[in-house]
């Protein structure tokens, strides 16, 4: 058995057991090299969503050129004895070599919406489905989070910044999540390094209270930065320390940002304080804890950009999007494609391969999810947007979704997704998806 090490770090074992237990079961029945279809959908959106955002999914493809079992990999799955010789055999040479298709990155979704297909045989697209749905359900749910602050917002720009209140590589994730779907920058350098992200930072409060006055923390921070920095100033009194801001950077002051106490008022207070000191153009950045909710509230307060960190990276409370990977269709032992669906009550999924588009009133909004079972749907004359996009065709992996551009490309999507959809998606009041999904 050749047991080649993997090229990069492998993600073949970012799986649970069972995916490789069921292989070696489907290998030992005959039934691995069935052509198969799986779906990943929700049944239902994040609590209180009416669309949500898909994301991760330039993640996961990058993702996939890397599961690949090495030497490692082989090795400790032999030594625990999860699975046979023969199916150790077949992990070593596996690579994807199906298709993939699916929505576009930055799309929004509604219950049911198809927003990826699987095509390969059962034992390969089978070993998929833990990391597929660990990479989409944790993305979708910052996004989905994400958009709706960005929403709040407006204009004024949101920048993560929740690393410390997630898992290390969790942090990297939401990070990359949030730009797709319209924060402006992230504190976190490596989502940074890896994605091209515009990151930012400059002090916490510890670093105020290293110093033996405020006084001297302002006056190291400029003297580092110059002027045009952005100066913490509720550490201890706020319009004491504006004050000092202006006193030491001056009318180029580039910023204060407020963390703590009645963020609205405290923001038309240091407005005004700024103003009558003659710095007009420095700007007010809050952060403490922000969702949607408490934007929406802000603007009615003088704030330039929000900073947002635990209520994003926590999926505004939604920590996964509830998305599932279903077989939906497969072949018979005469080739033939046979229709398969799930019927335990309150887990049914619809069988046969979807074909979902957006239709469009005549004043071009959308107005509703069409998804054909094995065809395409019936329009009755409405404008149509094809959803489903080409991924990765016989194993490789299309180079549009990785990356850099990748990011920006789903960030665009979604602004014009976003574009498309009814007035009632800007509402923050829980209700109905804003969308309905029609089955044809």
């Amino acid at each position: 058995m050749t047991r080649e090490p993997a090229a990069t770090q492998s993600t073949a074992l970012l799986t649970d057991q069972y995916e490789l237990t069921m292989v070696q079961a489907a290998l030992a029945s005959g039934a691995a090299e069935r052509r198969c279809v799986f779906e990943v959908f929700t049944r239902h959106l994040p609590a209180g969503r009416r669309y949500g955002v898909v994301a991760g999914t330039g993640r996961l493809l990058e993702g996939l050129e890397q599961f690949q079992f090495g030497a490692a990999e082989i090795d400790w799955l032999a030594e625990q004895g999860i699975v046979d010789e023969p199916t150790l055999d077949f992990l070593a040479d596996y690579r994807f070599r199906g298709d993939i298709h699916g929505y576009a990155e930055g799309e929004v979704f509604m219950p049911d919406s198809p927003v990826l297909r699987v095509e390969s045989s059962f034992a390969e697209a089978c070993l998929l489905e833990t990391f597929v749905l660990s990479v989409l359900n944790h993305d979708s749910a910052i996004a989905s989070a994400a958009s709706r602050m960005s929403l709040a917002a407006g204009a004024r720009p949101c920048v993560e910044m929740g690393s410390r209140r997630t898992q290390e590589l969790s942090a990297v994730a939401s990070a990359r999540a949030a730009a797709v779907a319209g924060f402006t920058a992230t504190s976190n350098l490596e989502a940074g390094r890896r994605w091209g992200l515009p990151t930012i930072g400059t002090a916490a409060h510890a670093f105020t209270l290293l110093h033996d006055s405020e006084e001297e923390a302002f006056e190291a921070q400029v003297k580092a930065f110059g002027p045009g920095t952005t100066l913490l100033v509720d550490t201890y009194d706020v319009p004491t320390a504006v004050r000092r801001a202006v006193e030491i950077a001056g009318e180029e002051l580039g910023a204060v940002r407020l963390d703590s106490g009645d963020l609205v008022e405290q923001a038309r207070e240091v407005r005004a304080l700024l103003d009558s000191l003659g710095n007009t153009g420095t700007r007010i950045i809050v952060s403490s804890d922000l969702d949607e909710h408490a934007i929406a509230r802000l603007q009615a307060a003088p704030v330039d950009s929000y900073g947002v960190g635990t209520k994003l990276v926590t999926g505004g409370g939604s920590p996964t999007a509830a998305m599932v990977y279903k077989l939906v269709a497969r072949t018979d032992d005469d080739g033939d494609s046979v229709s398969v669906a799930k019927k335990a009550e309150g887990k049914k999924s619809v069988g046969g391969v979807k074909h979902p588009v957006r239709s469009f009133d005549a004043g071009g909004r959308a107005e509703a999810e069409l998804i054909g079972i094995g065809t395409a749907p019936e329009a009755h004359g409405a404008r149509t947007r094809e959803l489903i996009v080409p991924m990765v065709l016989g194993g490789e992996v299309q180079s549009q979704h990785l990356g850099a551009e990748g990011v920006r490309r789903a960030a665009q999507r979604h602004t014009d997704s976003l574009a498309e959809l009814p007035a009632a998606a800007k509402r923050l009041q829980h209700g109905d998806p804003v969308l309905p999904t029609i089955f044809s």
